[in-house]
């Protein structure tokens, strides 16, 4: 009986399995971890906080203690896996996501000026979707820095020029922050400025572009500032005296007497006194003076030590990246949520205005925590793009070779 050879088994199929699964378990980089833990470790701060800052006028309303930190706690549990499932995005999915992304974010701010809009504080920033409040220009905000960030790409080579530099950037993005100015939402329209300042300082522009762009958002603000005398007199209100005590500064001193009280070690989790109806919004933009009132100087130091954290490893994205996209966008988004940490925590000590800004991952508002979580997954998904740690070394080692062996052939000749 005559025995058929059998054809060599092929290997492909098994080495491209082994490949994909190594792959999977890469170590990933350092800035992911830092990014990551940061976010993670600030989300649950802020639920501790926002559960202390709010039970205390619920139970004097007669409502569950707990229902603010539960609202805030189902926009977390929804935020933080979506977070690292956009993380295993690819970065050429996310360019393609950033015209849709724009048009999605203006037109579901535009809502606000629909019978779904809802107005609070002198304020229409918000609309009412199925018993929950949302405020679409959160969106807008992560939506603009991918925008402009792919926009600029495709711009890479022609950014010496004006015309390129702020063609369709500038009016586009005016456009997108008139639509929240029109809400009269100030504070909110000085970060979307700030995110499209920063993309454009980033992409490498020049020094003497950019300047112009800067002198327009300036004016732009302070002409919006002067158009209401109303604004004006709440933005240059004296509050260092109790002059205004019954008026503008209320609020203003009220956080400051907070941050006071709590001295060094703070009076203990759970025991401000100012949440007892004296400040307002303790558990929104103030709960940063709940944090020095209850924790202290150190609990202070701790929040300000994980947004550091948190900074660095974006900008060591920038500085790693190779790529402009990358660069640009993630430079937006860290200039959004480190320029808005330090403009609310500015306000809550009193060197700024009451402009209404929330404290990023810490404050309630389910909708500021679900896009700031959105936002870190997109610090994600660029960070993995990044080698890891002992791929750096090595390329750090091979670099450093080739730079002897080349001193070394110069030597020779």
């Amino acid at each position: 009986m005559t025995q058929v050879a059998r054809p060599p088994r092929s290997e492909s199929g098994g080495l491209a399995a082994r490949v994909s699964l190594g792959r999977r378990f890469t170590p990933v980089s350092t800035e992911f971890l830092l990014i990551a833990s940061t976010a993670l470790l600030l989300t649950l701060f802020g639920l501790v906080m926002v559960l202390s800052a709010t039970s205390a006028t619920a139970v004097a309303n007669g409502s569950n203690p707990m229902s603010g930190a539960l609202r805030q706690g189902i926009f977390a549990i929804l935020g933080i896996p979506l977070m690292f499932l956009i993380s295993r995005l690819p970065v050429r999915f996310l360019k393609k996501l950033a015209w849709p992304a724009l048009f999605g974010a203006v037109a579901l701010q535009l809502l606000v000026f629909t019978p779904l809009g809802v107005a609070d504080g002198g304020n229409r920033n918000w609309i009412q979707v199925v018993g929950f409040q949302m405020q679409p220009s959160e969106f807008l905000k992560l939506a603009l820095s991918l925008w402009i960030a792919y926009v600029l790409l495709r711009k890479h080579a022609m950014l010496g020029t004006w015309h390129h530099v702020f063609i369709p950037v500038v009016p586009v993005g005016a456009l997108a922050i008139g639509t929240v100015l029109a809400g009269k939402d100030l504070g909110t329209a000085m970060v979307l400025v700030l995110i499209l300042l920063g993309c454009l300082f980033f992409s490498g522009v020049k020094l003497r572009l950019f300047i112009i762009p800067v002198i327009i958002g300036v004016a732009a603000v302070l002409a919006y500032a002067l158009s209401s005398t109303d604004r004006m007199r709440r933005i240059t209100a004296n509050c260092d005296d109790m002059a205004l005590y019954n008026t503008d500064c209320y609020q203003s001193i009220h956080g400051i007497w907070g941050m006071a009280n709590g001295g060094i070690f703070g009076l203990g989790l759970g025991n401000s006194q100012e949440k007892y109806g004296w400040l307002p919004a303790p558990g929104n933009d103030f709960i940063f003076a709940i944090v020095g009132e209850e924790l202290g100087l150190i609990g202070c130091i701790v929040v300000l030590a994980l947004f550091t954290f948190f900074t660095v490893g974006a900008f060591h994205i920038i500085r790693k990246t190779d790529d402009p996209f990358i660069r640009v966008a993630a430079g937006g988004i860290t200039v959004w949520i480190a320029g808005q940490a330090v403009l609310n925590v500015g306000v809550v000590v009193g060197l700024f205005p009451v402009m209404g800004v929330p404290l990023p991952f810490m404050s309630q508002g389910g909708t500021a925590l679900l896009a700031v979580l959105l936002a870190c997954g997109v610090l994600l998904a660029f960070a993995r793009t990044l080698p890891s740690g002992e791929k750096q070394e090595s390329a750090s080692r091979t670099r450093a070779r080739g730079v002897r062996a080349a001193r070394r052939g110069r030597v020779s000749e």
